[in-house]
Order: structure tokens, then sequence, then C-alpha cells
């Protein structure tokens, strides 16, 4: 039985956590519609590898820890596992490595993630939120749109479908989901849905002071979250 959204960001205050994990940070905007790939939290290899036949192949392995912020950098992060023998293998080297490269670093598990579709465009959806103004939340196309345009886009909440629809036309880059050079449109209801989900977290839950799904896929038809940063409000210490 999954956690409720309250209840993920409860656990995380009572322990003085300023980060959600992976799949807790997963949990918490597909329990407000966000569509993510299938995952699940293993424990060791043996564990991983049962998820992967669940969840359906190929499937990413990333290590979980609040300990470990660039993954990649220490081998914690292993993608395009067709098997249950070769997530069970690549668990088992993946948190050796990790444990040479940071040996003090505390390993809750393994996120085990289903390997998203290929063709989809990468985009942004974010959300912050503003010691005067409030919650906000952005939009923006991904790759290098977003890392040398800052080709992004801005509502400050309450705002209204339709607004969320002006966001996404703003972006100087909109025509790219409209489609060109023989790319199909993007399905731009869907991100629409995304944007609006993001802002309704942010409404209910005061706590969240960052959020970041990035990268979003979007596709023809639907679109999905690959990533999840959720960055809370706590009364200690950040963690």
């Amino acid at each position: 039985m999954k956690t409720s959204p309250r209840g993920i960001i409860e656990k995380a205050l009572a322990e003085n956590r300023a980060k959600l994990l992976e799949h807790e940070a997963l949990a918490l905007v597909e329990g407000y519609g966000v569509p993510v790939p299938g995952y699940q939290l293993a424990r060791g290899p043996r564990e991983a590898a049962e998820a992967a036949h669940e969840i359906g192949f190929p499937v990413v392995l990333k290590v979980v820890s609040p300990d470990i912020v660039h993954k990649s950098d220490v081998g914690g992060v292993v993608v395009g596992l067709d098997t249950p023998e070769e997530v069970e293998k690549a668990c088992t080297e993946m948190l050796e490595n990790v444990k040479r490269h940071v040996p003090e670093a505390r390993i809750v598990g393994v996120l085990v993630q289903g390997m998203a579709p290929r063709g989809g465009l990468e985009v942004v959806v974010g959300g912050v939120r503003d010691p005067v103004f409030g919650p906000a939340v952005m939009f923006g196309l991904g790759g290098i749109f977003i890392e040398v345009f800052r080709d992004v886009s801005f509502r400050v909440s309450p705002f209204a479908r339709r607004d969320a629809e002006e966001m996404i036309r703003e972006v100087r880059a909109y025509r790219v989901l409209r489609g060109v050079r023989g790319q199909p449109p993007r399905d731009i209801e869907a991100l629409v849905d995304i944007i609006m989900a993001v802002q309704r977290l942010m409404e209910e839950n005061p706590e969240v002071k960052e959020l970041d799904l990035n990268p979003v896929l979007s596709y023809p038809q639907g679109a999905l979250a690959v990533d999840a940063r959720v960055i809370l409000e706590t009364r200690g210490s950040q963690a």
C-alpha cells in the first residue's frame, strides 16, 4: 500500500530531512496525477531483479542515499538493463562501486525504474515558493534550450488552465513542440495537466520549498516525468 502524499512529506519532516529521496519524490508527484515510469525501491540485488521483472524491461538502476548528490560521479546509475540476471549483477557492482567511492554514505536502497520510451522531447516543469508572492510554477524546454537560452516562463499561483497553456506558448522554443522538420507535434494538453498538478501540489503543501520535474518527456500522446526533486522547508538544519 502506497503512502499518501501528506504522509511522505510528514515522514521526511519528522526525520528533519530537507530533501525527499528519489522514490519519495516520484510517489509525491504521482499522487497528484503526474505520470511517471514504473518504479520500485529495492533493498538489494535479488529484490532489484524481482522488481525489474514486475516493472518490465528495460530498466534503470539508481542508488538511493541522502548523502549522495551526483550519483553518476560515484557509479550510482546504470541504464539499459534487459534481464533479471543483468539487473542483479549490475546492482551488486553498483553498490560495491558506491561504497568504494563514498564509504560513509548511508544507502537506503536502489531505485528500479522502467526506461521511458524513445522519442520524447525534454521539457522541465518546476515549482518554487517565493517569500513574498508565494508558490510559482515554471515551464521550459529542456536540453540546450534551458541550459543555454534559459527559455522558461513563470506563473504565480493561483492561475487557471488557460494560463498554463499561455506559459507553454510563451517559450521561444514553442514551435518545437508544435512539430518541426518532420517531427510530430507534442501533446500540449498532457503538459498542461502536469503544470496544473504541480500548482496544486505547491498550493496544498506549504512545506514544499522547491520542486523540479526534469526531464519531463513530451510525446505525441502523453508525457512522463522521469526524475523528480523535492526540497522541503524544515524546522532545523538542512539535511
